[in-house]
């Protein structure tokens, strides 16, 4: 998931975090200063169901706004490799180390 608070915010003419606190308290929602600038800036490691409602209402978005869903690394090498083999049924050629030991310099 991608945190996207800070679009979701500009989005609606809101450019600093302390606006945004600002709002959120007023909805009733007191952040400190220090977890506000993870929100802002970052990526939340988590965030309680009930903040989230507490923001979407503050900016009045949606979840799907705030959190974007994206690919898992192995499901892009798999999606890749299934359009690879999908054009033309090519196969990507894999580079195989040499054994051995390479020259000394000249």
């Amino acid at each position: 998931m991608k945190w996207n608070l800070r679009l979701a915010a500009a989005n609606r003419g809101i450019w600093k975090a302390s606006e945004l606190q600002r709002m959120l308290a007023a909805q009733g929602l007191v952040i400190s200063a220090g977890k506000m600038s993870g929100l802002w800036s970052g990526q939340p490691v988590s965030i309680k169901l009930a903040d989230l409602d507490v923001i979407c209402a503050a900016l009045g978005c949606t979840i799907a706004e705030l959190l974007i869903p994206e690919p898992l690394p192995a499901a892009l090498n798999a999606d890749q490799a299934e359009e690879k083999q999908a054009v033309g049924g090519v196969q990507a050629i894999t580079p195989r180390p040499r054994h051995g030991r390479s020259l000394p310099p000249v």
